[in-house]
């Protein structure tokens, strides 16, 4: 078979080149875009990351397809249904980073609750005054976690090791873990406006889009922290705005933000004609990224040595059986033989 790897890296590369020693293997650096779908035209099996922004379009341009195996849990950046109309497999890696992201929130937390950030930006100018920058302790404070997935549990779990009490908004409530990590399922609003510090952990789709939105984040407990590590669409940036400009949000701890993939694209956007939407988008990350107390990571919290290899020997099996004839981590199943 025909393997095209899509956003691959030199490491990446030599890892995977010798696991597929009787296929032939392609391997570019770049996301897979409308501009380059040629380079996957004759290819069975496409494998992206979450650059690649997979749609209908280049799926119909696929004409050997079988199979896109993301090297990511989410698939939010490849249309479903339109594989599933030309019977491609869809597969995913959805174990390789519940520890990883869950410490990554918690370095995000650590951040606004003590003022690292802020330290450190003081540090550098040789600044090491104190004022301003008194913190406080997790201890009792409460932990609102949305999302009770492989992620949030294991945030939870980390919560527990602080004296947190935590509670928990999912639509399926799994009581057993929550009778063993000592946790309450609450309603979304109660969540909001009883938690010192929120923290999101579902997938991106069309029902959490705006999940946390302008009507909804008034109802947050005033002074609180919001923790996006999830997917920036989640949360309207409009809303963040809103929330830290009137001080209902003391701080934001974000590894995601909508629309950033626009970001690299800002010098474009002042000489040619930009979309409105991402025009917008654009502006409203400046805004939150100018603030002293946003923190943010360049969707780095899966970025880890140990992650890294867990989403290649992941992907790596996934290909592999899929090549035997095998579905393994499916997101669709594939009708062809």
């Amino acid at each position: 078979m025909k393997i095209v790897f899509f956003e691959a890296t030199e490491s990446d590369k030599k890892y995977l080149a010798p696991m597929f020693p009787n296929h032939e293997v392609l391997f570019f650096s770049e996301p897979l875009t409308a501009e380059n779908k040629e380079k996957a035209r004759d290819a069975e099996i496409i494998s992206v990351f979450i650059y690649s922004v997979v749609n209908k379009a280049i799926i119909e341009h696929l004409e050997n397809a079988r199979c896109i195996a993301t090297r990511s849990t989410g698939f939010d950046h490849i249309d479903i249904a339109s594989c599933a109309e030309k019977n491609i497999a869809v597969l995913n890696v959805p174990y390789y980073g519940e520890n990883t992201v869950a410490e990554h929130t918690f370095a995000l937390i650590l951040a606004l609750s003590r003022n690292v950030h802020k330290s450190y930006a003081r540090g550098l100018k040789e600044n090491f005054s104190m004022q301003g920058l008194i913190g406080f302790d997790l201890k009792n404070k409460t932990l609102g976690v949305i999302g009770t997935g492989h992620i949030g549990l294991h945030v939870i779990r980390i919560a527990k090791g602080f004296g947190m009490h935590v509670l928990a908004y999912d639509v399926h409530h799994d009581i057993f873990l929550s009778e063993i990590l000592h946790f309450n399922y609450v309603s979304l609003d109660d969540v909001l406006a009883q938690s010192d510090i929120i923290t999101i952990h579902v997938p991106y789709n069309e029902h959490t889009h705006h999940l946390i939105s302008r009507e909804n984040i008034k109802k947050i407990k005033p002074g609180s922290l919001l923790i996006n590590t999830a997917r920036g669409g989640i949360v309207e940036n409009g809303a963040l705005i809103e929330a830290l400009d009137n001080h209902t949000l003391s701080g934001v701890g974000l590894d995601v933000l909508e629309g950033e993939e626009y970001i690299k694209e800002e010098q474009q956007c002042l000489y040619e004609d930009c979309d409105p939407v991402q025009a917008r988008q654009i502006e409203q990350n400046k805004n939150l990224l100018s603030r002293d107390n946003v923190v943010y990571t360049p969707h780095i919290g899966f970025y880890s040595e140990e992650a890294l290899k867990r989403i290649l020997d992941t992907t790596i099996e996934n290909i592999t059986q899929f090549t035997l004839g095998k579905i393994e981590n499916s997101v669709i199943l594939s009708k062809k033989k």
